[in-house]
């Protein structure tokens, strides 16, 4: 109890912000409906409640387990043992992360059906465990993290040349929305896990972040063979704007959980599954021991729920109905403004990100303070949401016209980092991207593009993700390089 306590304070601070901003919102710009107001006070309810009890689910189960599979793996010393492990373990939590489950939907919403999400979520699940292999390859072996994630990035260019803009940003945001809650304290477990083993404690401390951004990779690569495998004519779509409910609102809230509850248990329970098949044959924990862990997965059960149907009954109508009117209005100031605050705020509500932050301090053995990496996250996500806004209103300005020189820009500080800072900062970019910008920062964009005659829901709506993806990496190298150079 004490535990949950000290997550729900540490939950409302971060969610807080949005909160004021939103009601801001309404009493000067955009004025809501008294049922989406209440909605929205709801939905925020129920995500800081799930979110505390997920965040307390991850400290006693989901770390914990990766952490145990990724030693079990390293004193197994057998290579197939690794590739079977590490590709069943990223294709389970790359389906059963939820931010790719909300970009799915959403994606098959816009699109009418034309993009499955159920096929676009094992596409993205099966790039991800090829990449999750080669990250853990990576850290048994001590190659190069630079070395690999430069030739995944050229390899993700060359394709780019033959995929259509649709899928591109499809493939970048999927990329940004498969490294959320689930996936970033599994991901980051398990390097630690194996890295810890290591004799060298300095090779041990940088191999321990990576993984993250070599796995997200593999989202990108997967879409865009698939795109390329089978090619789509040009695609259209629209984003229906919902002004209020069509039912009963404990009606709207009761059928959002129950369809939430029926995708995290199909999420989740693979994960248990995987745990309990290796605790019987290879950890034998003892019994006290596992029921913890099982009691952790309850929470991150009951909290995922509370947390999504929070999302999905008040986040996303009021987002897209934000950007939607701000944009009908030309109110462009107004619209560039709310589009780097919001960015900001939003993303000291991520779940992922307190979890980063906390193993970067620890791992850097106090050096790197949380406020450190908050600091340079919310400028990342504050400017990449900016530049998503520009692009709503921008005619032509597509979306590698941004990610080219920002990842040669990120690829080009690498080489004046230290190289624990570019694996950390990597793997924030994946952080950042998670179910609060999936959702609330997604829809705000959306709107907007919905509500511009000349941008498209699909092309411009999309590709938000990848920008809160790659700016991250960018700002935290920026701000490692100041603070090599002053320590210096």
């Amino acid at each position: 109890m004490p535990i949950l306590i000290e997550k729900m304070l540490e939950v409302t601070r971060s969610v807080a912000p949005i909160f004021l901003f939103v009601l801001l919102i309404h009493f000067f710009l955009v004025p809501f409906s008294s049922s989406l107001l209440i909605a929205f006070f709801l939905g925020t309810l129920a995500i800081v409640i799930g979110l505390s009890l997920f965040l307390v689910g991850v400290d006693i189960a989901i770390t914990p387990i990766g952490e145990y599979i990724g030693k079990g793996v390293a004193k197994s010393n057998r290579i197939y043992v690794l590739v079977t492990v590490g590709f069943l373990i990223g294709f389970i939590i790359s389906a059963a992360e939820p931010s790719l489950t909300v970009l799915g939907n959403q994606i098959s919403i816009v699109t009418s059906g034309t993009i499955d999400s159920f096929q676009l979520i094992l596409t993205v699940s099966i790039g991800i465990a090829i990449m999750v292999v080669v990250g853990l390859l990576r850290i048994v072996y001590s190659l190069s993290f630079f070395k690999i994630i430069v030739s995944a990035y050229a390899l993700v260019l060359l394709l780019s040349f033959f995929t259509s803009s649709e899928f591109l940003s499809v493939a970048f945001d999927a990329s940004g929305a498969t490294t959320g809650s689930i996936t970033v304290p599994f991901l980051l477990a398990l390097s630690v896990g194996i890295s810890s083993l290591k004799k060298n404690s300095v090779r041990s401390g940088e191999d321990s972040f990576g993984l993250v951004a070599i796995a997200s990779v593999g989202a990108i690569l997967a879409v865009m063979i698939s795109n390329l495998i089978n090619p789509t004519e040009s695609l259209t779509g629209d984003l229906p704007i919902q002004f209020g409910f069509d039912q009963s609102m404990f009606s709207a809230f009761t059928s959002i959980g129950t369809d939430q509850a029926g995708d995290v248990l199909i999420s989740i329970l693979p994960i248990a599954i995987l745990f309990f098949i290796y605790q019987i044959t290879f950890l034998r924990l003892p019994k006290k021991r596992v029921n913890r862990i099982f009691i952790g997965m309850v929470y991150v059960i009951i909290g995922l729920i509370l947390f999504l149907t929070g999302v999905n009954f008040g986040f996303m109508s009021i987002g897209s109905i934000i950007g939607y009117e701000l944009i009908q209005s030309e109110r462009f100031v107004w619209f560039f403004i709310l589009s780097f605050g919001l960015g900001m705020v939003t993303i000291l509500a991520e779940p992922a990100v307190s979890v980063l932050t906390s193993q970067i301090e620890r791992v850097t053995a106090g050096a790197l303070k949380p406020a450190f990496v908050l600091s340079a996250l919310a400028l990342g996500v504050g400017s990449a949401t900016l530049i998503a806004g520009i692009r709503v209103v921008s005619y032509n300005l597509e979306l590698w016209h941004i990610l080219l020189p920002g990842y040669a820009l990120a690829i080009m500080l690498s080489f004046f980092v230290p190289g624990t800072l570019v694996t950390m900062a990597f793997d924030a970019g994946g952080v950042a991207s998670g179910p609060m910008t999936g959702t609330f920062i997604l829809a705000f964009i959306q709107g907007a593009a919905e509500g511009m005659p000349s941008a498209s829901v699909l092309v411009d709506g999309f590709g938000m993700i990848a920008l809160v993806a790659l700016m991250p990496i960018i700002t935290i190298q920026l701000f490692g390089l100041i603070y090599a150079l002053q320590k210096n």
